[in-house]
């Protein structure tokens, strides 16, 4: 049981494994339909309430989002959180992202940040609940502890998340109560999609077999079909257990039209629940639903379809499942209607297909670049030169100011006219030393800069805490390995016209060295070879000189904590995107992309890699 009073926060889980929380507006969107209770219906539509969720549908008795375009089905949960935290006081904590929009962070970690921001701490490590991120709060700033890139963070207000009271389960299934009796109904929405939800709902509870009618006015409609339902069962029948599933095989439709998903149910068995009560012939009207033909779904559908039409709600094109001939576009949301009626995962699209790598290419048409040599290369380690203690690497970089001015040290957060306020391992320079950064301007104690510098890579390179100037050549932590290039005769999409670049990067595992974050242990080498690819065209192989570069200064990749699974002391990116699907942009990782390579220039930039840099190499 959790608190007696507490904030509910809808969540959907993301290809990450990540719960991302709805905006408040949205919970208490869905908090209404799910307080309702059966007379609501069981569905949520997202884009009553927020305009770009307009293909999604929330199915309370499966608990899952669907998106009616592309089929996509995620898990969503109803969360609890105190009301002292921060969905309860309406605190929302968002990161900058590389587009320039802001993206909230999961409500754990946006949590865990308003605590340390209400106990006025200067900063918060978030290592403890797997992020290898620093907040820091007088720059407002998020700080990559493995690459020090800083991006920008923000407190922002809105509404506050709805409040429960009473004692309540951990895991809550829908619907919560079933309302008083005397409670009057409420009035259904008359939106299009909710006008067809509701009547088919309706046929579907009631087992009827005469026409599906509209709980609303009908002048909006077209003449509806006659959907008769199957006949009831002979005496051969199952019987319902006490969850109201059928335990038995039941037939599949032979049009396959609506296809089970393997997770959420076992063979043989249909899905039942008890939010779903039994029609007259015994079975639940989830089984009479499935069992339709192929003639009423489409009377359904092209109802549906007129609807959507009628009321200019955006169509997408579909494809059928038994071939590649194209159905009427607005087809695209008969799957969440009819998902939203019965409970069941449908699919009457096919969703788009990923494709990560190319056709197969014989080693006859795999061609080296032209302008680049060699076809692959390893990774070199580069040491600072021996002898050179800190003080003397920064000597080069650093103005010593005689009079500082009477602002903090951005590193300590003491006055520059005071002694340095880092309490770590003592430098052998006095503490309260100043000097100013020579390309940038920025002033620090010197005793900050060293003790920073030794707790960095130690390459001989600095990188300005403030504006990220790199002084010196930036070497990262990039484990052992090998970097293959080379051309196949394939395009990529958006690029017609060129052959593409492709890169394997082949890391193995091994034990982690001095500079990495546990020295001596073993880390893990995941998703290798990394298949990537550019376009061979002038920029491309512009890029590709580039990483390249990045590459033999260790920079390409980490070792550190993942973002996607969670799992520390492993090989991760390290801040250079790198496009990893040949023929499709599903995950984002894909072309086109027309903005990408400008993108990728401006990171590896960020990492002290520009043009001049290939000249530097080559010296």
């Amino acid at each position: 049981m959790l608190l007696a009073s507490a904030v509910v926060v809808w969540e959907w889980l993301n290809e990450h494994g990540r719960w991302r929380p709805y905006s408040p507006a949205v919970s208490h969107h869905i908090e209404a339909v799910v307080r309702a209770g059966p007379r609501a219906g069981g569905s949520v539509v997202l884009g009553q309430v927020d305009s770009r969720l307009a293909p999604y549908i929330i199915d309370l008795q499966s608990m899952n989002q669907f998106r009616q375009d592309t089929g996509t089905l995620r898990p969503v949960r109803r969360n609890y959180y105190d009301p002292s935290s921060a969905p309860g006081k309406g605190v929302v904590w968002e990161w900058e992202n590389d587009n320039g929009s802001w993206t909230p962070y999961d409500m754990e970690v946006g949590i865990t940040i308003q605590h340390a921001y209400e106990k006025q701490h200067p900063w918060i490590d978030l290592t403890s609940i797997g992020f290898s991120y620093v907040i820091d709060f007088n720059t407002m700033g998020q700080i990559n502890r493995q690459t020090q890139r800083q991006r920008r963070v923000r407190r922002r207000l809105d509404l506050i998340y709805p409040m429960v009271t009473g004692t309540l389960p951990k895991a809550q299934s829908w619907p919560v109560s079933p309302g008083p009796a005397a409670s009057p109904p409420m009035s259904p929405c008359s939106c299009p999609q909710c006008v067809l939800v509701m009547s088919v709902k309706a046929a579907v509870v009631n087992g009827s077999t005469g026409p599906l009618q509209p709980p609303v006015t009908r002048k909006n409609l077209p003449p509806p079909g006659v959907v008769k339902l199957p006949p009831p069962p002979g005496s051969g029948a199952k019987p319902l257990d006490s969850t109201g599933t059928i335990r038995g095989p039941v037939k599949t439709a032979p049009s396959q039209v609506i296809r089970r998903q393997a997770s959420s149910m076992p063979t043989g068995t249909t899905v039942g629940s008890p939010a779903s009560p039994p029609g007259p012939n015994g079975k639940t009207g989830r089984v009479a639903l499935a069992t339709l033909n192929r003639s009423n779904l489409q009377r359904l559908a092209i109802a549906q379809s007129r609807v959507l039409i009628a009321s200019g709600v955006p169509t997408v094109p579909v494809k059928n499942l038994n071939g590649s001939s194209p159905v009427n576009p607005a087809l695209a949301g008969i799957t969440g209607i009819l998902m939203s009626a019965a409970g069941l995962p449908v699919c009457l699209t096919r969703p788009p297909k990923l494709v990560l790598h190319p056709p197969p290419v014989s080693k006859s048409e795999i061609k080296s670049i032209p302008g680049v040599s060699n076809t692959s290369r390893k990774t070199t380690k580069k040491q600072a030169k021996k002898g050179k203690t800190p003080e003397e690497v920064l000597k080069k970089y650093l103005q010593k100011v005689r009079h500082p001015p009477d602002e903090d040290c951005t590193i300590c957060m003491e006055r520059l006219t005071t002694p340095s306020g880092y309490k770590g391992p003592q430098p052998t320079v006095k503490p309260d030393l100043v000097g100013k950064l020579s390309r940038c301007g920025h002033i620090y104690h010197i005793y900050c800069l060293v003790a920073m510098y030794n707790n960095g890579n130690k390459d001989g390179s600095l990188q300005c805490p403030t504006c990220k100037t790199i002084y010196g050549v930036k070497t990262g932590t990039q484990p052992p390995g090998k970097m293959e290039y080379h051309l196949i005769p394939h395009s990529l999409p958006g690029h017609p016209d060129c052959k593409t670049i492709r890169i394997i990067y082949s890391i193995p595992p091994g034990i982690q060295g001095p500079e990495h974050p546990n020295p001596g242990k073993s880390f893990s080498a995941r998703g290798f070879p990394r298949h990537c690819y550019l376009p061979d065209s002038e920029k491309g192989r512009k890029v590709l000189k580039l990483l390249l570069v990045a590459w033999d200064r260790r920079l390409i990749f980490a070792i550190g904590t993942s973002s996607t699974t969670g799992e520390s002391d492993t090989v991760i990116w390290n801040e250079v995107h790198h496009k990893t699907e040949f023929g499709s942009n599903l995950t984002g990782h894909g072309y086109p992309d027309a903005n990408y390579l400008d993108n990728v220039l401006a990171e590896l930039a960020a990492q002290g890699i520009s043009e001049d840099s290939t000249a530097q190499e080559k010296d």
